[in-house]
């Protein structure tokens, strides 16, 4: 991470750019999004945001939710093993997009351990996006949640994690597929997901505030009409209030 002020004054300038000229243009204009409780992502850093990952579209949907003052400050964290293999796609990954490279599969003994770079971006005050599943998983399917972001929250208890659920990607740019075909994509943003001291819950509950994400996005057809533009968030009349999630969300 660059302390010098001309180096991150370049980053800042070559990240803007590649929100101009790629991200924009591909997620506004080519895509379309839907967007539920944009308010509800952290206006600034340290900050973690947890997302679903179907599609190496997913990370410039995250940025594109940010203003654009503020996306050099949100800083995606990216398998190391893909985006670090060619040193000039390893540059290019870095400082167009501001990735922090993970080192999946955690490291050996004797290894630096695979978050700190992670770990320095939020002590910098950053905004952290974080994709759980840890790959690209199956079109429109949540995977399983590796606990990367356990051992994050628990160094980091006073961050707040903030999920968020991305319905679409995975039919406009899925694993195996090189051209994007045109999808409007549905998020939803929820509220900062309290820490638990057990793993295994806290990874519950946080699989937990997906499924509820995704039943805002992604409802069974004869409830698509409950899905209305951003701004537009009113709560539905006499929505049942299943659990203590639902309490908290708006249909």
């Amino acid at each position: 991470m660059p302390t010098n002020p001309f180096l991150k004054a370049g980053q800042a300038v070559l990240r803007w750019l590649f929100m101009l000229f790629v991200a924009y243009p591909l997620v506004l204009l080519g895509l379309g999004l839907r967007v539920r409780h944009r308010e509800r992502l952290p206006a600034q850093g340290p900050a973690i945001v947890v997302a679903n990952h179907n599609s190496h579209l997913d990370f410039m949907v995250l940025l594109a939710l940010f203003p654009f003052l503020s996306v050099p400050r949100v800083r995606p964290a990216a398998a190391a093993d893909y985006f670090c293999k060619v040193k000039w796609f390893e540059w290019l990954a870095r400082n167009f997009v501001g990735i922090l490279p993970i080192v999946r599969g955690g490291a050996q003994q004797g290894e630096a351990d695979p978050l700190e770079e992670c770990y320095r971006a939020l002590e910098a005050g950053q905004i952290l996006l974080i994709f759980p599943e840890g790959t690209r998983g199956q079109p429109e399917q949540l995977a399983e949640l590796k606990p990367g972001i356990w051992h994050l929250a628990q160094r980091f208890p006073e961050v707040p994690i903030v999920p968020v659920f991305m319905h679409g990607l995975g039919r406009a740019l899925p694993r195996g597929q090189t051209v994007p075909v045109p999808f409007q994509v549905k998020v939803a943003v929820g509220h900062p997901i309290p820490l638990l001291p057990d793993k295994y819950t806290f990874m519950a509950s946080l699989r937990g505030h997906f499924e509820h994400l995704r039943g805002k996005v992604a409802p069974p057809p004869e409830q698509d009409d409950c899905l209305v533009e951003e701004g537009l968030n009113e709560p539905a009349k006499n929505e049942p209030a299943e659990n203590e999630l639902a309490k908290n969300e708006s249909c």
